[in-house]
């Protein structure tokens, strides 16, 4: 059973991210261009499609922090408040320098995967060859710290 739930999940997902245009990268790069605004190539529906992502994660939040358990485990293992750090500044900065260079992330290269396209499969071949090299980076922890594993 979950297996099916996590399918479905990671279905309507990915249908999200094709409805939305997020798997085009021309559409995300367009997004991306503030030298358009207010030119015509400026496509600002993705700050829509965020906005609401944003709303429907919060309010899934705070349903789950009022819930005893999740439904397919033992326990919830929500990250800790940490503040920040050097790795939680430099991360989403790369994340972000990566996405306005090829216009694609990790979620919707995936999707993209199945619609065609080659810079879906190459983004694809350099995120796995980022991902082993991190592994290898001096103080890189392949398991999450135990106060995430027991959270």
């Amino acid at each position: 059973m979950v297996l099916i739930v996590q399918f479905v999940i990671g279905l309507v997902f990915g249908l999200g991210l094709v409805i939305a245009g997020m798997a085009d990268p021309a559409k995300v790069l367009n997004f991306l261009d503030f030298a358009a605004i207010p030119a015509a190539t400026w496509d600002a529906s993705l700050a829509l499609v965020m906005a609401a992502a944003v709303v429907i994660t919060f309010a899934g939040f705070r349903w789950l922090r009022r819930r005893a358990a999740p439904l397919f485990g033992d326990r919830f293992q929500f990250p800790p408040g940490l503040g920040l750090s050097r790795r939680i500044v430099i991360g989403p900065v790369l994340f972000g320098i990566g996405w306005g260079l090829v216009g694609l992330c990790p979620g919707p290269a995936v999707t993209a995967l199945a619609i065609g396209g080659t810079a879906a499969w190459l983004f694809i071949a350099a995120m796995m060859v980022g991902m082993a090299a991190a592994r290898w980076l001096p103080g890189r922890s392949v398991t999450p710290p135990a106060r995430m594993r027991n959270a």
